[in-house]
């Protein structure tokens, strides 16, 4: 059977499968894209699903949802101990209905289930999953993606992200369950009989003490900040943290204060974006605020923004927020003596090397990870296993992504708000702005530059093109485009002691470093390029002869 004819197959199959929601049949009869949604299955990998929602194997459903959730459940029963788990869901659309399907299956099956009973951050599921003694954690969300996204997020029983080989276990149960079922189990049902309850607000107000505890200097100097939720899940948590710290006056953004399923004030509710920080930056000139601070969605990540001094704005990059972050930790904790004696900094192989740098200057141990918190989750996991969690000190990725602290092993933008505002008051009180901490940063550890260039493709196409690309650079080891290469990584080939990963890292003998990588949850390329200089203006010259070199790359596809 051809793939045309496959495809043609399964569409009428889906036409006419009983009882299928409404909503779903006439988005199959409206649907100009049923190649596309047919022509593969929504993949599970260590992230678990994401994708479009909608009707079809290639979208996010009822019956994604539940097909996954019954491969869970295999997975939990068989793995024997406490059979329970944690359900929690972001504002996105059928948010709740995923979370719903989700744990009425759940309960069927034998599993306790712990539902969050409104939408709320990513790491309070990871450390809900702790806290109540989960054998697995389940957040429905798809993170800082467009409004037409959902995701199926897995967590395991140390409240990380599932690990690759968890994940695989998963994956091959669901293959046991046809996709065109039904939804188990009657919600309404298991919540009367007690299989599903409703977290309690003792788990939220335990997680806001452990928060709190990471304070090393209470704000001593008032600042005002400006913050949004983006239409998520941030505004609750991140607002009590603020009263709960002190002497700080927050500023709410009201058009994205409320959670909004279609994030209609922002094409894209990513705090990387700088057209998604529009309104909270507005808000912070209008009141004249000392900084503001986006959270994506589902409350993971943390956008910073600070005034320029001249009627103007400076948003502040990943790499940026997380340096100063850095620098802080290490001089506050030094100066309370509460700093381990021998600490470690988590950080991705795509984040800044100025880290490094910072790092080597206070005597902290670096460890680099393969792309995504799941793998800094694990490391955390490990030393707290070995008995040494109190060594962890910070971890961050370029990406916004920030986490202190070892009760949650996911990024956490409720404690980067914390710490942000704690570091800008401290700043503050010497007199200084974030920017001025900044730019003393770079006269200290010199000036690293960093930018991201995406290059996206359309479906399997683009899937197999990237994979080309990445080959083609394999074959090439001494030279990028004519530029010599001073040291080559293969993540997927090398001894790099990491999780074999299809990665490939340059760093050219003039000192661009190239990292580049598959997106994994589109189809799409990502090249993150680093320079460092002694003057802002020479890194400035250098990072553009690199992104001139790499869009011709780029061009040559």
């Amino acid at each position: 059977m051809s793939g045309a004819v496959k495809t043609e197959h399964e569409y009428q199959r889906w036409l006419g499968f009983r009882n299928m929601p409404e909503e779903l049949l006439d988005d199959l009869y409206s649907a100009p894209d049923i190649e596309d949604r047919f022509r593969c299955p929504l993949e599970f990998g260590t992230g678990g699903l994401r994708g479009v929602i909608g009707a079809g194997l290639n979208r996010m459903n009822i019956y994604t949802v539940a097909q996954a959730t019954r491969g869970l459940c295999a997975y939990i029963l068989a793995q024997g101990g406490p059979k329970s788990c944690a359900v929690a869901y972001d504002s996105r659309k059928n948010s709740l209905l995923f979370a719903q399907t989700c744990a009425q299956i759940l309960a069927d099956k034998g599993v306790r289930v712990y539902m969050f009973p409104e939408p709320l951050p990513t790491p309070m599921l990871s450390y809900a999953v702790r806290r109540l003694g989960c054998s697995a954690g389940v957040v429905i969300t798809a993170s800082h993606n467009p409004a037409n996204y959902n995701g199926y997020k897995v967590y395991g029983p140390d409240g990380g992200q599932v690990t690759d080989a968890a994940a695989a276990a998963i994956y091959k149960a669901m293959q046991a369950y046809e996709l065109l079922t039904n939804p188990d189990g009657d919600f309404e049902g298991s919540r009367k009989d007690g299989t599903i309850s409703y977290v309690g607000r003792d788990i939220m107000e335990a997680y806001y003490n452990d928060v709190l505890s990471l304070c090393v200097n209470r704000p001593r100097v008032p600042i005002k900040v400006a913050y949004s939720a983006l239409h998520g899940t941030g505004f609750v948590p991140v607002s009590e943290m603020m009263k709960m710290l002190g002497n700080i006056e927050l500023f709410s953004v009201p058009e994205q204060q409320e959670p909004d399923a279609s994030f209609h004030t922002c094409k894209s509710p990513n705090p990387e974006d700088p057209c998604a920080m529009a309104l909270a930056i507005d808000k912070m000139l209008e009141h004249g605020c000392d900084l503001c601070i986006a959270t994506d969605p589902d409350g993971d990540r943390a956008g910073v923004g600070i005034p320029d001094g001249s009627g103007g704005t400076r948003l502040l990059t990943g790499n940026e927020a997380g340096v100063l972050q850095l620098e802080y930790l290490c001089i506050a904790r030094k100066q309370a003596d509460a700093l381990h004696k021998s600490p470690i900094l988590l950080k991705t192989i795509v984040t800044t090397p100025m880290a490094d740098e910072i790092a080597a200057c206070h005597g902290i141990q670096v460890e680099n990870l393969l792309t995504g918190f799941k793998y800094i989750g694990e490391r955390i996991t490990a030393l707290a296993a070995a008995g040494e969690a109190e060594r962890f000190l910070f971890a961050f990725e370029e990406s916004c992504g920030y986490l202190s602290g070892d009760f949650v092993r996911d990024k956490d933008a409720v404690i980067a708000s914390m710490l942000i505002c704690e570091m800008a008051s401290w700043y503050k009180q010497q007199g200084k702005t974030l920017i001025e901490a900044l730019d003393g940063l770079y006269l200290k550890y010199g000036y690293y530059k960093s930018e991201l260039l995406s290059h996206d493709f359309k479906g399997s196409e683009g899937i197999a093109i990237t994979g080309r690309m990445l080959n083609g650079l394999r074959s090439k080891r001494n030279d990028f485009m004519g530029r010599p290469i001073e040291r080559y990584i293969d993540y997927l080939n090398d001894e790099t002691g990491l999780p074999k990963s299809n990665v490939v890292g340059l760093r050219l003998q003039d000192g661009g470093h190239v990292v580049a990588r598959p997106s994994g949850t589109e189809p799409k390329l990502k090249l993150y390029l680093t320079v460092h200089a002694d003057t802002r203006e020479k890194s400035q010259a250098a990072m553009d002869s690199l992104l001139e070199l790499c869009r011709a790359w780029l061009a040559d596809i």
